[in-house]
């Protein structure tokens, strides 16, 4: 569905002003352009045509970006049908790590340790409880998902990750955690241990923190934060679905768009997740879409422990064979949104649709084209 705003034309708005914003480094100029570009003559495109009704249909290339807030669709898509074979038919937890503001001007500046040491710190924090046999004592696993910003678009990593309640001795076989995967490990504990993980691997990666930070980081309360248990496997998906290629913010919140300001929607937590508006000076919008721009390869979204890629092909086949048919047969029951299907005509819902003709990047249809999509008289 189209909306009516988009961050791309706020871009394409306020172009000039974007290339000689300070705050805004190479980097994320050259992704701001690519989202600018998505899906306009820019990129070049291709025509398709039904060879059943004759129905004529034009599309423009995406960028591909991953912040793109019009690409995710697909790759969402993609990346939980392959989950979907990885699922177990055990609860899962849903555990949120999230750092300090204090370190906020730290991730501005250097956002790869910053955000490297959150994921280290919060897979050595579930291992280190997973591991202990007071909570569990077996090697259990994480999917971790990296966000960074809050509902108003300011810098707030955290990590969202999916925890399967038990995990496999070292016989191979498979617990549960305690009351039968009802309840994990008690957060209070995972707080204290996982601050003093993060501070010890931000320190790995970038030095000797000032000595005031690090105190001021150890007086702080950090937040560790665990639901309950995921009802059924497909719960599971449509969680990860919902998370997993997210973007600072939708094209669906922004909801007006004039000279100098956008107003978007967001959610007040303090206020039970009451529905608010924001209205943003322009730059100050994309400036805060920008920070949110991860550095170049950086991973995202990353698989540790019984569901890392190096363990999962042992890992998975054995616990399901130590689960119940009926079980199984519940997972395999899951039914994944069926991806796009460009073959498919909108109009007769036929697989008839054939690529009739390439555009150049820059470059609208060709003269004799605009004439066929006027009479729209293509037909087999």
């Amino acid at each position: 569905m189209r909306t009516s705003f988009e961050v791309a034309g706020v871009l394409r708005n306020h172009w000039s002003q974007v290339e000689q914003d300070a705050h805004i480094n190479a980097w994320q100029l050259r992704t701001l352009g690519a989202i600018k570009r998505c899906r306009t003559a820019e990129l070049g495109g291709h025509v398709d045509a039904c060879t059943s009704c004759g129905t004529i249909r034009i599309s423009y290339d995406s960028c591909r970006n991953r912040h793109c807030p019009k690409c995710q669709g697909k790759n969402r898509e993609e990346w939980i049908r392959k989950r979907e074979t990885e699922l177990l038919p055990v609860p899962y937890f849903h555990v949120v790590f999230t750092l300090p503001d204090l370190l906020n001007q730290l991730a501005l500046h250097k956002p790869k340790e910053v955000y490297d040491a959150l994921f280290e710190a919060s897979w050595g924090t579930v291992n280190t409880f997973g591991k202990d046999h007071k909570h569990l004592g077996a090697n259990t696993g994480m999917i971790a998902i990296l966000h960074t910003w809050g509902q108003t678009m300011t810098l707030h990593p955290h990590v969202h990750c999916i925890v399967p309640g038990g995990g496999l001795t070292d016989q191979g076989r498979w617990k549960t955690a305690r009351s039968k995967g009802k309840f994990l490990f008690p957060v209070k504990a995972m707080s204290k241990v996982f601050r003093a993980k993060y501070v010890e691997a931000l320190e790995n990666k970038i030095g000797v923190l000032d000595k005031k930070l690090k105190n001021d980081l150890f007086k702080k309360k950090w937040v560790v934060y665990a639901k309950r248990p995921f009802g059924e496997p497909k719960d599971v998906l449509e969680y990860l679905g919902r998370y997993t290629h997210k973007v600072a913010i939708s094209n669906h919140r922004i909801i007006n768009v004039n000279k100098n300001t956008v107003t978007f929607t967001y959610k007040d937590y303090r206020q039970g997740g009451k529905k608010l508006e924001m209205p943003l000076d322009s730059i100050e919008f994309i400036r805060r879409f920008a920070m949110h721009i991860l550095p170049k390869k950086f991973v995202k979204i990353r698989h540790y422990g019984i569901l890392s890629s190096t363990s999962k092909k042992v890992t998975i086949p054995k616990i399901l064979l130590q689960m119940p048919t009926n079980e199984t047969k519940l997972i395999q029951q899951v039914i994944i949104v069926e991806p796009f299907n460009p073959r498919m005509c909108p109009c007769c819902k036929t697989e008839t649709m054939l690529t009739i003709e390439n555009l150049p990047k820059r470059g609208p249809p060709k003269l004799e084209l605009s004439s066929l999509l006027a009479s729209k008289s293509f037909s087999n």
